[in-house]
């Protein structure tokens, strides 16, 4: 074997070897350019052709943008556009949270999904239309939660333009379910008359402060892993319940906080490796 088929196999194997590093995916800095493709599972899975959301547009604002979590797949940008002129209209102006990497993957903290481009966090705090926010605000701002954990109650500062933003983003055809804490999972079963629209609002730990939406797989995505079909009904149900009781107990009695090993990608979909090392080639 040649000197020079070695030093070629060596690369080769530090270019696979980096695809499974825990901080590779965000050390990427762009998409890889083409038509977009989500690839895997939300939890375990990458993006091919993704775009950037726009930092500021009609009725949104993203927040830590220093992280470069703001890129998602085309249909996943056009809903958060959407949803900020939705939000201007009523006067408001959403703070978005992470989408995902610029390639997908997953991210050193802070999420174990948000890999395919279809995640985006919304926080339910909102800011009046006319104000944007200063570079240095949307680093340091805080999402203020929205419950009391102690108590299984909503925190008093929830206001109906939250749960107008929840309701506009659960109707959405492209959208295939919401994370939100239990808490208030539950008091909207209990003040909405019309609960249909609830069926894709899922109780979830944490999403106290934020609700987590979540699109379906795109049409153009053949490769992307779907979650299971939701049951039927509105969701308020005794589960329901159960997840408060827990909460609160769990609120009540903490125990030591032990800091979660941040995803691997050990078990991302082969063509992922391609799309992480691959610098210019279309799809």
């Amino acid at each position: 074997m040649t000197l020079r088929l070695i030093s070629i196999l060596f690369l080769l194997s530090l270019s696979v070897a980096s695809a499974h590093a825990g901080n590779a995916w965000s050390a990427v800095r762009y998409p890889l350019t083409g038509p977009p493709q989500v690839i895997g599972s939300y939890a375990a899975g990458c993006i091919a052709g993704a775009v950037a959301l726009p930092l500021v547009g009609e009725g949104y604002q993203v927040m830590r943008a220093s992280r470069n979590r703001y890129y998602g797949h085309p249909q996943l940008v056009r809903f958060v556009e959407r949803l900020g002129q939705q939000a201007a209209y009523q006067g408001s102006r959403l703070l978005i949270g992470d989408l995902g990497q610029p390639r997908g993957g997953p991210a050193p903290t802070g999420h174990r999904s948000h890999q395919s481009g279809l995640d985006v966090d919304v926080w339910f705090v909102q800011q009046p239309r006319n104000r944007v926010l200063s570079r240095a605000e949307t680093e340091q701002l805080d999402m203020p939660s929205m419950v009391r954990m102690t108590e299984g109650t909503l925190n008093p500062r929830w206001s109906p333009r939250y749960r107008d933003a929840l309701k506009q983003a659960a109707l959405s055809p492209e959208v295939d379910r919401i994370f939100v804490n239990a808490i208030i999972k539950q008091a909207l079963c209990n003040s909405e008359i019309d609960r249909n629209w609830l069926n894709k609002v899922r109780p979830w730990w944490g999403h106290d402060a934020h609700f987590h939406v979540r699109l379906a797989c795109p049409p153009d995505s053949i490769q992307c892993k779907p979650q299971k079909p939701l049951p039927p009904g509105d969701g308020c149900d005794s589960d329901v319940a159960s997840w408060v009781r827990d909460i609160v107990q769990a609120a009540r009695s903490p125990k030591p906080y032990r800091k979660p090993e941040p995803p691997s990608a050990d078990r991302l979909p082969a063509a992922c490796n391609w799309v992480l090392e691959n610098p210019t080639a279309q799809w």
